[in-house]
């Protein structure tokens, strides 16, 4: 489990005042504690650390000498400067559902026979309890035919019994479509890329 280092973050100091100092500000709330805890991180740290982690991933926060369980709950970027601005955590409790996402990553579309694989759902949102998180679903797709649709009631995740999935079951993750005779180039371009 990757660890993150963040500090008490001293509310009379602006956000942006942080951010230029080359810091992230953001927060870890939970159901155990009394109230939620400013933070701020080193923003090198928090790049770092997302290179593996996202949304849903479970990491160890640990605020001056004290540790948390905790679940990335909310990431904001800066889409001028194209950093991270805000990361907020959900301190995790042991017996205690928590909601999150788990991102949908198609595997083997090279292997395909025909057809073009058409991905309509990215991510799957759920309720577990923390020893049941998942962060991603790996999906193969290497034996589909044309007209094949898998939908999120056929994921590995839908038969878990320690998830409860608020995704719709029957919402389509992937369906596979015939190529048309123009988009033949595209398709091998397409191939080409996600490899």
């Amino acid at each position: 489990m990757n660890t993150l280092k963040a500090e008490k973050r001293d509310m009379t100091i602006k956000a942006k005042k942080l951010r230029r100092e080359g810091f992230v500000t953001g927060c870890i709330f939970g159901r155990e504690m009394e109230e939620s805890i400013p933070l701020k991180m080193v923003k090198g740290d928090v790049e770092k650390l997302l290179k593996t982690e996202g949304k849903g991933g479970r990491i160890r926060l640990e605020v001056e000498g004290e540790a948390y369980d905790a679940l990335i709950k909310e990431v904001d970027f800066n889409p001028i400067k194209g950093g991270v601005d805000e990361i907020d955590f959900q301190a995790l409790v042991s017996t205690e559902k928590v909601h999150s996402s788990a991102e949908i990553h198609l595997i083997n579309a090279d292997k395909l026979a025909a057809g073009v694989p058409q991905q309509m759902l990215h991510e799957v949102d759920f309720k577990a309890l923390p020893s049941a998180l998942v962060e991603k679903i790996e999906l193969d797709i290497g034996d589909l035919k044309v007209g094949d649709t898998i939908r999120v009631k056929d994921l590995e995740i839908a038969k878990d019994n320690d998830v409860d999935l608020t995704t719709d079951p029957e919402a389509t993750v992937v369906t596979v479509t015939e190529v048309r005779a123009a988009a033949a180039d595209t398709e091998e371009e397409a191939a080409s890329t996600e490899e």
